[in-house]
């Protein structure tokens, strides 16, 4: 599973439900419908930005002969990711809610690339952006799937209760 994006839907009923809001062109119905799936991904958005940010990153270590000393950046890595965790909710084409990482939030240097090696458990870069030297850093492999994991069945249950509300306003 590609850790940039999340998505947990109801697809067919969710489809079938946006067909016939528009339809209806029943805005308000729609923006509650919306604010109300968004209310139901808040907490995992929540538990999702602060697992990363206290993520346990271990290093290999310096071995002989290897430099060490203070990062050159004050930005701390994790909490840098942990705010670029985003809500996306749409009620029109490919309804659902989504919990993705924005690529836009996050500085040059932390490519998209890292966040997939992140899930797997261990972490490769540039040693201060220096391409002829590498570190590895391990962390607990498949954080994002376990995070999603725990919540999906609140979250399901909670936009099945969403889907009924605004079918029966319809009906």
């Amino acid at each position: 599973m590609a850790v940039s994006s999340v998505q947990i839907m109801g697809t067919g009923q969710l489809l079938e439900l946006s067909r016939r809001l528009r339809a209806v062109s029943g805005a308000p119905i729609q923006r509650n419908m919306a604010r109300r799936v968004r209310r139901a991904a808040e907490p995992l958005h929540r538990d999702m930005q602060e697992t990363i940010a206290h993520l346990p990153l271990r290093s290999s270590g310096r071995t002989a002969g290897k430099r060490g000393g203070p990062s050159p950046t004050t930005r701390p890595f994790r909490a840098t990711i942990a705010a670029a965790v985003r809500i996306s909710v749409r009620t029109s084409s490919n309804p659902g809610a989504r919990i993705y990482v924005d690529k836009g939030l996050l500085p040059p240097d932390i490519p998209m690339g890292v966040l997939y090696q992140l899930n797997d458990g261990r972490l490769r870069h540039p040693v201060f952006k220096n391409r002829r030297r590498w570190a590895s850093q391990y962390t607990t492999p498949l954080w994002w799937d376990r995070t999603v994991q725990r919540h999906t069945p609140r979250m399901t249950a909670e936009v099945s209760r969403v889907l009924d509300d605004v079918q029966r306003h319809l009906s």
